[in-house]
């Protein structure tokens, strides 16, 4: 047989050596090697966080000391609107040396699974337009550069090591927890972020001491060279009655809508700048590096009014959570105008995070709606809590329907407060937010806030057909066998369930490997017909994936029988059944119908950049 070209040719010009030649790999297990890469991923992350802050914090205290100084001496308190402008006009040296400043998590999960297009790994320099941002006033937060850095620390280490495509997702997870932990001082937190926003649901062994490790070593370098104290300080949290639980559910809805509008701002204003939309005829003119100077001219404007826009915005936080009075225009006017500006500063090219000013939004919600709630309910109807509980939890709630991530919004602002009392509360805001802003905005991702990683295309399993990830039936088992006969045939057809029929070809149920070994150790002859699921579930022919995927959610199965199109179901042939879907092949068939997404509008762009060439 003749070999193929590209395949003589990567004989002939084989790979790297394994990461076994690694003198590392012979002294420790797989495993073993694996939590000390990801020992090196949290070590390593927590340096370069404190890094970070350091010098964010010295850039900041420059910036608004000796500048802010020197432009009150020479025009007065008006020309500290001028900060913004000269971060943003820096923020464009920056962009015009380096387009790109390293993959953002999209990226990076995309680097990982071999899908997105290879870009260096820039932290320093990451970092480094993040700390200018930062502190010349940007109305972002410290946490997604955070996260963003400890991603490409992880995905370094794990090319480094010549590890897999999935252990370089794990270890691109374990940074992002370790920035999550060493930025709030909030390790529980990282790692729950982790799972739930990076890596899924698969809380395999190997990966939880991963994560695990890289968040709790983070956190403590973090704790070494910055402090033990959490990332802003917390009062303790106050109920005053279980009757008021009902109400937190109201600051879930509105968080939803904070959210919401949020999420939906930040992809509009994107899209503008972009030239996707009406009013992106005049922004998308605008050169890349010019963008930061406006955003920087129009958050130095509203900072004369409303100082609070500026930066990460903790010491407005604080001041909120100990009771600090703001007029409720004043607090609305915070609102909208906080929103707008991180809208605007994330999609012009500031770089900085989505966290922080969430975090500030559900804090002026929340006063605003304990303000609102006092005036409503005198205290000799319902005990009510001050404004700072609800702040607190508000905080939460608009956390958890941005990100999309509850449990992290929950388990955040519980290792923030250490008060169990406050659990409650924030599972019924948090949870309703988050689930009420996947209601109102089905298609939105988590990458409409930048940084974070992006969902697969929601159409996707609707418009695919369960065809396209059909897998035959392996095993056929007649119902009167017993029990261990029936797992002897399973295990020589090297299949996990099997069908089983009468003498007259009809199918009667399902039966799984599981079930066949706890029927061995208890009854090994009992007739196999009292053994299977008698009540099947189907899916035929021509209904999309998405369908099956909701039918198998029903009832938590793992694989569903194929019908041919029109089957009645009460009475089914050998013959009508096609096969079998289960989760494994719909995933593969969704990454298989994303990757021809990918690779169509790649030859569609080859095929119209002649004619734009031609044209120019």
């Amino acid at each position: 047989m003749t070999t193929p070209p590209s395949v003589a040719a990567e004989i002939s010009n084989p790979p790297a050596a394994p990461h076994w030649s690694n003198p590392l790999v012979r002294l420790f297990s797989p495993e073993s090697y694996l939590l000390l890469l990801a020992a090196g991923v949290g070590l390593s992350t927590g340096a370069a966080i404190v890094g970070f802050h350091l010098l964010y914090e010295s850039l900041h205290q420059g910036v608004f000391g000796w500048l802010s100084s020197a432009l009150s001496a020479w025009g007065g308190y008006r020309t500290l609107a001028l900060i913004p402008l000269l971060g943003g006009l820096v923020m464009g040296g920056l962009i015009l040396i380096w387009p790109r400043f390293g993959p953002s998590m999209t990226g990076l999960i995309g680097l990982a699974r071999g899908t997105g297009a290879d870009e260096p790994l820039r932290t320093p320099q990451k970092l480094l337009a993040a700390s200018l941002s930062l502190a010349s006033g940007a109305s972002l937060g410290p946490e997604g550069p955070s996260v963003e850095s400890g991603g490409n620390l992880g995905l370094a280490i794990a090319r480094w090591a010549r590890m897999s495509r999935e252990r370089q997702l794990l270890l691109i997870g374990a940074g992002a927890a370790a920035g999550i932990a060493a930025g709030f001082n909030a390790p529980i937190a990282g790692v729950f972020f982790a799972f739930e926003v990076v890596l899924g649901t698969s809380f395999a062994g190997a990966a939880v001491s991963a994560v695990l490790i890289a968040a709790v070593l983070s956190a403590l370098v973090a704790q070494v060279g910055l402090g033990a104290q959490p990332a802003f300080s917390l009062p303790a949290y106050v109920v005053r009655s279980p009757l008021e639980l009902p109400l937190y559910l109201g600051l879930g809805v509105l968080a939803s809508l904070v959210s919401s509008s949020y999420m939906a701002l930040v992809q509009l204003l994107q899209q503008a700048f972009r030239g996707e939309t009406a009013i992106g005829s005049v922004l998308g003119q605008i050169p890349r590096s010019l963008r930061p100077a406006l955003a920087g001219l129009i958050v130095g404007l509203v900072s004369l009014q409303f100082p609070q826009v500026l930066g990460v915005g903790y010491e407005t936080i604080e001041g909120l959570l100990s009771g600090m009075s703001l007029t409720p225009l004043t607090m609305v006017l915070l609102l909208i105008g906080k929103l707008g500006l991180t809208a605007l500063c994330l999609a012009s090219g500031f770089v900085g995070g989505g966290f922080a000013p969430a975090m500030f939004l559900g804090a002026v919600l929340g006063s605003f709606y304990g303000w609102v709630l006092t005036a409503l309910f005198p205290t000799s109807w319902i005990p009510i809590a001050s404004p700072p509980a609800y702040a607190m939890v508000g905080m939460a709630a608009v956390l958890a329907g941005s990100v999309r991530a509850p449990l992290t919004a929950i388990l955040l602002l519980f290792e923030l407060t250490r008060d169990y009392r406050i659990v409650l509360p924030l599972m019924a805001a948090a949870g309703l937010s988050a689930w009420l802003a996947d209601r109102l905005r089905p298609k939105a991702t988590h990458s409409d806030l930048p940084g974070l990683p992006q969902k697969r295309q929601p159409d996707l399993p609707l418009r695919l057909p369960v065809e396209v990830a059909l897998r035959p039936v392996e095993c056929w088992l007649p119902s009167d066998i017993p029990a261990d006969q029936a797992l002897a045939q399973l295990i020589e057809a090297a299949s996990y369930h099997a069908l089983v029929h009468d003498r007259h070809d009809r199918v009667l149920g399902l039966v799984t490997l599981p079930d066949l070994q706890r029927s061995l150790s208890a009854t090994p002859t009992e007739p196999l017909l009292a053994i299977a699921s008698r009540e099947l579930i189907w899916v035929h022919c021509g209904e999309s994936l998405a369908e099956a995927i909701a039918r198998m959610d029903v009832r938590g199965l793992q694989q569903l029988p194929v019908l041919a199109g029109g089957t009645d179901e009460s009475a089914v042939a050998i013959t009508a059944v096609q096969g079998w879907v289960d989760r494994d092949s719909i995933q593969q068939a969704l990454n298989l119908a994303e990757a021809q997404d990918q690779l169509l509008a790649h030859q569609a762009r080859q095929l119209t950049a002649p004619v734009l060439t031609e044209k120019t």
